[in-house]
């Protein structure tokens, strides 16, 4: 009944903007920089039509790698990004005039598992002594977020094991099932699927055991922002629409909506990925990036060697639109 209910919100939807044209909305290129269950509230915003709602049309593009998105973003390739905060952190600190600045948060934990070749009932940490462990590349949020679960669990990853950072992230479970290493981090629903194969057991999840940090946010070129605070404010109200929705609904019921964005992935799946981050608590109930959250990324960062300057939280993070969004202004 519940999945009729929401086919039906859908097709009223749908059917609702099928009579406006392509003209009356104002296009907006946004670069994601991977395309996961994770990121499930911005899909149901797209799937649902909450970015039409507000005028919207958006031309969505993966970059994979935070650094990437970035770049597309201070090319003029795209108009937002969303990615790694720490996109941003890097860019202020090379002294670019024009930098992006985070705008809007959409995760609050790192959204990657670990997972190995065979089942571990009772996995611990220190299995992964002497292993080959595939972990992103060096400087990004997932290899920083994973390199600080791995020394909260007493491990050195110089030491206790061999972290490869040589993969980019969108190669990284090729490698791993082309016999690449001994263990790898990946995202939904990837991990889930491998698990689903046969080629992947899902251990442990990184997010649990690292604890809330800015993970993925949405950042525009200031002058970007300063010029186009109208767009800034309507792609905001979207995205909030979209992180209440998810709140609000169960796995099954976010699975319906946003199946059409992974079309190669089973129900079954969706509905167990969309469940396992419920559970850890991934998804930010609204888009207001806190200073103190900004504060233990640049720790993380700083931890990992990735960061010699702190950037003031007020320089590169502008709330007042997620602010205003909460508002219903």
């Amino acid at each position: 009944m519940k999945k009729i209910l929401v086919f039906i919100l859908i097709l009223g939807i749908l059917l609702s903007f099928c009579a406006c044209s392509k003209n009356d909305y104002q296009k907006i290129r946004l670069n994601e920089v991977t395309h996961s269950v994770f990121y499930a509230p911005q899909y149901v915003a797209l799937n649902l039509g909450f970015f039409e709602e507000e005028g919207l049309e958006i031309e969505l593009t993966t970059g994979q790698g935070a650094d990437k998105v970035m770049t597309a973003v201070l090319s003029d390739q795209a108009d937002i990004g969303f990615a790694g905060p720490e996109a941003a952190i890097y860019v202020y600190n090379e002294g670019k005039e024009d930098y992006g600045v985070v705008f809007a948060q959409l995760t609050k934990r790192d959204g990657s598992f670990l997972v190995g070749r065979k089942p571990e009932e009772n996995f611990k940490w220190e299995n992964l002594k002497g292993s080959v462990l595939i972990g992103g590349r060096k400087g990004g949020v997932p290899y920083m977020t994973l390199e600080y679960v791995l020394k909260k669990k007493g491990l050195n990853p110089k030491e206790d094991l061999v972290v490869d950072t040589s993969i980019q992230f969108a190669l990284m479970a090729g490698a791993f099932t082309g016999g690449q290493g001994d263990y790898v981090t990946l995202f939904e629903p990837v991990a889930s699927m491998l698990e689903k194969e046969g080629r992947g057991y899902v251990l442990a999840s990184i997010g649990k055991e690292s604890g809330e940090i800015p993970y993925t946010a949405y950042f525009a070129k200031k002058s970007y922002i300063e010029e186009n605070k109208d767009i800034i404010q309507k792609f905001t109200n979207a995205i909030y629409k979209g992180q209440k929705w998810v709140e609000q609904h169960t796995p099954e019921e976010i699975t319906e909506v946003i199946k059409p964005s992974f079309p190669d992935a089973d129900e079954d799946i969706l509905i167990k990925v969309a469940q396992r981050y419920k559970e850890n608590d991934a998804w930010c109930s609204d888009p207001v990036m806190k200073k103190e959250a900004f504060e233990l990324l640049q720790e993380v960062m700083k931890e990992a060697g990735e960061l010699t300057k702190e950037v003031p939280y007020e320089n590169i993070v502008n709330t007042e639109f997620a602010k205003k969004a909460m508002e219903g202004k």
